[in-house]
């Protein structure tokens, strides 16, 4: 499952970002939220899959992001015209939901 996880995440088109819970349930099972996270914090290759487009439910960044903190995060999504504000995206204008059809 981790290795579909770092899958979906290549799906995330350019200046877009996700929730955890958007993952889970394309994984099929709405609770996996926490092992969506988990897994995302031990991202194998950081460079090929962009854990830094995942944000909470609520658009906020992490506070752990793995690969720097919170303002690294921050700095990634900027640099894809993604606008964040206090730490926040919009995700009435930068979600992206993966189809319902799962894999």
């Amino acid at each position: 499952m981790r290795k579909r996880i770092y899958e979906l995440l290549l799906e995330i088109p350019k200046s877009k970002v996700t929730t955890y819970k958007e993952i889970a349930i394309k994984l099929g099972n709405k609770n996996l939220c926490r092992y969506v996270g988990n897994t995302l914090h031990k991202n194998p290759n950081k460079n090929k899959y962009p854990c830094y487009k995942v944000v909470n439910s609520k658009g906020k960044l992490s506070n752990n992001y793995a690969f720097g903190g919170i303002e690294k995060q921050k700095e990634e999504l900027e640099r894809e015209q993604i606008e964040v504000k206090n730490y926040k995206v919009n995700l009435d204008k930068f979600l992206y939901k993966f189809n319902s059809n799962k894999r």
